[in-house]
């Protein structure tokens, strides 16, 4: 399951970047050439670089790419590496769900009930907001994964 999830992901972030793409080309072509600057260009490369984000964390997050800090003694990790590794799964989970996923989905229904859109292009914010819960339930379900890996392994 986790390549096809993969699959998946890598090609909505290739046509995310290239949407992202045409849309910066077509602003500046639109402004320095033509001196007639479009304004549904701005809002689109704006809404691709969220979902781009977002969805390249999680895809990140997958890879076991992510920014890690390293606060506690590698000496002291080796002893223990189920606990260490638990103990950040953990954490990354909890922040995933409470912060991404249960936040996300807030922020999508209240947008959605207050009948938010976007200035140009008149699209519901909710619609672009659903990134935020999206990558978090990926993010949940990579790091699970990652985790039931990285215990067989040890």
């Amino acid at each position: 399951m986790r390549k096809k999830v993969d699959t998946l992901l890598e090609r909505l972030l290739i046509t995310v970047s290239i949407i992202m793409l045409i849309a910066v080309v077509l602003q500046v072509i639109s402004r320095y050439i033509f001196n007639s600057p479009t304004t549904f260009t701005d809002e689109i490369a704006s809404f691709s670089l969220i979902w781009l984000g977002l969805l390249g964390a999680a895809y990140a997050s997958g890879k076991e790419l992510h920014l890690a800090i390293d606060l506690i003694p590698e000496s002291t990790v080796k002893k223990s590496p189920r606990f260490f590794y638990g103990f950040v799964t953990f954490f990354v989970m909890l922040f995933a769900f409470l912060v991404m996923v249960v936040g996300g989905f807030r922020l999508c229904y209240l947008t959605w009930e207050l009948g938010q859109k976007s200035a140009v292009l008149k699209i519901p914010l909710a619609v672009i907001y659903i990134v935020l819960p999206l990558s978090g339930l990926l993010i949940l379900f990579y790091s699970l994964d990652s985790y039931n890996r990285k215990i067989k392994s040890l």
